[in-house]
């Protein structure tokens, strides 16, 4: 039977949570100085752990792995323990903003591109003015640039959020976790981006329908060629389930 703390997909434990129990477990977690890693993994990150060992073993080192996409969520009503609710990486980003705002803490912006991160800060000082922000810098470095990791490393932030995208975001983080005394740590994709405007997220109905995939394909036909990987992982989770 099922470890009723996790679901098992493709190898990895995603956690059997709600948006409102992992919240409070990192906010308490930044209040005790503690540190603690975060994936939010749709389809297509679980599936490149599967075939990436190098992948799986960095998000395997997490705290917690929750379901961001629907597709996850299905896989798991496949298995003896089914996630509850989806948990978008976007919703839980701007939750923990509101508390870090509401707690005066610090946060670092790590990623995206220089424009980007630019107006993301503008919009963070706009709509989150209590949140101390202790640095940030744009995504376009190597992952062992030890320039960007000791900026980082200095400003010994509350919160790192990490928007490098997939697999990049996840391996920098399990890379530098342990050198950080404290931090909660989550890689966000493309959250800068939402935030600061510069990509629509979809409207609220599309959200509640759990039909935001479909918005974002409609929005960036590109996405599409992303859709095998997604059928390839309910594919393996019916198959590979135990």
């Amino acid at each position: 039977m099922a470890d009723k703390n996790y679901v098992e997909l493709l190898n990895v434990k995603v956690n059997v949570a709600t948006k409102k129990s992992v919240l409070k477990d990192l906010i308490d977690a930044s209040m005790k100085s503690e540190k603690k890693f975060i994936v939010t993994a749709n389809p297509e990150i679980l599936m490149n752990a599967y075939e990436d060992s190098k992948y799986g073993s960095a998000i395997k080192k997490a705290d917690y792995i929750v379901a961001d996409g629907i597709g996850v969520v299905l896989a798991s009503k496949m298995n003896r323990t089914s996630l509850p609710e989806r948990i978008p990486g976007y919703d839980l980003m701007i939750e923990l903003l509101n508390s870090i705002n509401f707690h005066g803490q610090s946060c670092y912006f790590l990623g995206a591109s220089e424009s980007v991160n630019s107006r993301l800060i503008k919009v963070i000082k706009n709509k989150y003015p209590d949140i101390k922000i202790a640095g940030h810098s744009d995504g376009y470095f190597s992952i062992n640039d030890e320039k960007v990791l000791k900026s980082v490393l200095v400003s010994k932030p509350d919160f790192i959020f990490v928007a490098l995208g997939m697999p990049k975001q996840e391996e920098w983080i399990a890379r530098h976790f342990e050198l950080f005394d404290k931090g909660i740590f989550m890689g966000v994709g493309g959250s800068f981006d939402v935030l600061a405007g510069e990509v629509n997220r979809a409207p609220k109905l599309w959200i509640r329908l759990n039909l935001e995939w479909l918005y974002r394909i409609i929005q960036d036909p590109v996405r599409l060629k992303r859709l095998p990987q997604v059928l390839k992982f309910l594919f393996y989770s019916i198959v590979k389930r135990k």
